[in-house]
């Protein structure tokens, strides 16, 4: 939970000077078991990490330079002034940490919190006067790398470019300029609420987090909320009432039901209701919750299985002084089905004939460890899941089985084995070497495969870790066709460590550390680090190689290889591909749908590039007509439905019931990639089934 991004993300705008004077937010000071635990992880990277970095003067610059770079990517908060300031204490966080002293990063964290309180009425002041859209002037969208302005009439300044940027989009989008001014100046005192909202736990996990990613990416500190989400993830339960929640004008208010829990069985609650307050037992006090953030509203409504939580409701069709009433709800163990393996069957046209494809959509490698310690024969795990889902597509008679793991970044080793196993039987899938340099084959070990027949993998940029590692088996076994955009790159795995448990310590103060133990290589003796997995027909994408991906961190592990793993490739996929790839580029070539892909990508490339924004509204009409032409061809224009419009309002800012239908229209687009996808595996099943009558000829 990295708070700052968090906040920043919720406003995308801000002002001019002048603003009205208000009180000072909250001065934040760290707790002792934070200092300890900040000083505990400090011991434990030092000495077991796979990538052994001492802490000292020049891993201290790089926190502080982490830490600041996490309240200010854009460097629109701080000033010059304030930066210089911070820097006299650049290298001084190491010794800190080990006197467990942690008034450096929170004296940042103050002075952020009152910069945000400070921009924020600006904006607001700001909103009270119009803007010029006939000027000739431009907004900058990449200011990573820019300095951070000299003086405030130069934040002013730019804060005035956003809030006019913020203007013209809603603006664009046509809303009156009097429901703009309500629009933003709610926007912004949101904003400004969150400031006053903050506690000593977001600043510590903010600056652990700095602390652990300037040790390697993917090393990570989980406070006890972070933790207990990593957990939920992993076992794709928690126990609760069955509601997905969110927070909109001060409210927790209902989003979702999930199927079968608590909260839609007992007819009790629909989506748009108002959590005001939680009471916890039969008969214990109700505890208002207006304006709480929706965090601590989740953990209060979170408990243990078969306990009772008593929700204070305004119904989502009454007014701010309508008629409440008392839901009482037992909590029970809530399965998360949207976030587990899910199949489908797509029918592809081959010349004369039609296949059916079978999709399995995996979104993590998810595996209930506890669980399985304890022995329980039915744990949930990724790889249970989609040997499950094979045995339907069977049943359904399907040709051919394509995994898409787009989008999916990791989870357990384990499972990423297992999955393997489902399309290869036994045999090594994964070499694993640790900080000693002492190389693991890890293998699996199934008696036969769940699935023989054609199969392939559909990853992209998203696709990390145990992705990665399944995707590079079933390419080195030549088991199944690749397909999509080279992958994410992270080829290192981590463990989690309970520093609690690490030092006898009986109550949970302390925290977990995600800590990176090892690095992975494919059994072909290369690694997925940096260059992640390339696929054998590729797919555009719509995600940049510069920000997104292992080679977007300056401390990422480099390539290496070592020796291959023995191993006997089990299919001919590599025969085929001249042939599916001379296939796939006939079709796309004639595919409208793809092709419209591919404009679109090079539209949003030429974006990245330009990196500014004109603040002129004649030009931003001119460019949003240009869009318009171009989209209106499109069937989903024709009917209406293009749920990529900027309408200039965040997801908060429209009706709950206008935000999810647009969530609805993006799910129900057509997925040309997928499609495409499909196509191939097709083809792939078509070229095998021909071979064989080929070599009988």
């Amino acid at each position: 939970m990295r708070i700052p991004y968090v906040f920043l993300g919720a406003f995308l705008a801000i002002a001019q000077s002048a603003y009205a004077e208000v009180a000072p937010p909250p001065v934040l000071a760290p707790q002792k078991q934070q200092a300890q635990a900040a000083e505990l992880s400090a011991r434990f990277l030092t000495r077991f990490s796979y990538k052994s970095v001492p802490l000292d003067d020049a891993l201290s610059a790089k926190i502080m330079d982490r830490f600041i770079k996490s309240l200010d990517p854009d460097r629109v908060i701080f000033l010059q002034a304030d930066i210089d300031k911070f820097m006299s204490d650049r290298s001084k966080i190491d010794d800190a940490i080990e006197r467990e002293d942690l008034k450096i990063p929170f004296a940042i964290f103050n002075v952020y919190e009152q910069r945000i309180v400070d921009r924020m009425n600006y904006a607001r002041n700001l909103l009270k006067q119009g803007f010029d859209f006939s000027v000739q002037e431009d907004y900058s969208l990449l200011r990573e790398k820019e300095p951070w302005p000299q003086t405030e009439a130069e934040s002013d300044d730019l804060w005035r470019k956003r809030v006019k940027n913020d203007w013209l989009r809603l603006k664009l989008g046509g809303k009156t300029d009097s429901a703009i001014r309500e629009t933003l100046d709610k926007r912004y005192a949101n904003a400004l609420d969150r400031a006053y909202k903050y506690k000593s736990d977001d600043v510590f996990q903010s600056f652990m987090d700095a602390y652990t990613t300037s040790i390697d990416p993917h090393t990570d500190y989980f406070g006890a909320t972070a933790s207990a989400d990593f957990d939920i993830a992993m076992k794709l339960s928690l126990v609760g009432i069955g509601a997905v929640l969110q927070e909109r004008d001060d409210y927790t208010t209902v989003r979702e039901l999930v199927p079968g829990g608590p909260a839609e069985l007992s007819g009790k609650l629909s989506v748009g209701d108002r959590i005001t307050g939680v009471g916890q037992g039969k008969n214990g006090p109700i505890k208002e919750v207006v304006g709480t953030r929706l965090d601590e509203v989740v953990q209060m409504i979170r408990g243990k299985k078969g306990s009772v939580v008593r929700l204070d409701i305004l119904p989502a069709d009454a007014g701010a002084e309508g008629t409440h009433r008392i839901v009482s709800l037992v909590r029970d163990k809530i399965n998360l089905e949207k976030q587990a393996a899910q199949k489908t069957v797509l029918s592809v046209k081959v010349g004369e004939a039609t296949r059916k494809i079978g999709v399995i959509t995996l979104p993590a490698f998810y595996e209930d460890f506890e669980a399985r310690r304890k022995g329980d024969k039915d744990y949930r795990s990724a790889s249970r899941d989609v040997a499950k889902l094979l045995g339907e597509l069977k049943q359904e008679g399907v040709d051919s089985v394509l995994i898409d793991v787009r989008n999916n970044g990791g989870g357990s080793l384990d499972e990423a084995i297992d999955l393997t196993g489902l399309f290869i039987g036994s045999g090594p899938v994964v070499q694993q070497r640790g900080s000693d340099g002492k190389v693991t084959v890890r293998s699996a070990d199934f008696r036969t495969p769940v699935w023989t027949g054609p199969m392939g993998v559909l990853i992209n940029r998203g696709s990390a870790s145990a992705s990665e590692i399944f995707a590079a088996a079933i390419q080195d076994y030549g088991r199944g066709v690749i397909v999509g955009e080279p992958s994410f790159g992270k080829g290192t795995v981590q463990t989690v460590v309970n520093l609690d448990q690490m030092v006898r310590n009986s109550k949970p103060e302390f925290g977990e550390l995600k800590v990176t133990i090892s690095q992975f290589f494919r059994i072909n003796g290369g690694t997925t680090q940096l260059r992640g997995v390339t696929p054998d027909i590729s797919l555009p994408g719509f995600s940049d190689p510069k920000s997104f991906g292992e080679m977007s961190y300056d401390n990422a592990l480099p390539w290496t290889e070592l020796k291959p793993a023995k191993y006997a490739p089990t299919g001919n996929v590599a025969t085929l591909l001249p042939s599916l790839q001379s296939r796939h580029d006939a079709r796309v070539q004639s595919d409208p749908d793809f092709q419209r892909v591919l404009e679109d990508i090079a539209d949003l490339k030429a974006q990245r590039e330009k990196g500014v924004i004109s603040l002129n509204e004649a030009k931003r009409r001119e460019e949003a007509t240009a869009r318009e032409n171009r989209l209106k061809s499109r069937p989903e224009a024709n009917n209406g439905e293009d749920p990529d419009v900027d309408d200039g309002l965040q997801a908060n800012e429209r009706s709950l019931s206008a935000d999810i239908a647009m969530e609805n229209a993006r799910k129900k687009a057509k997925d040309v990639l997928l499609n495409e996808a499909a196509a191939i595996l097709s083809d792939e099943a078509d070229l095998k089934e021909s071979a064989p009558k080929a070599a009988t000829k």
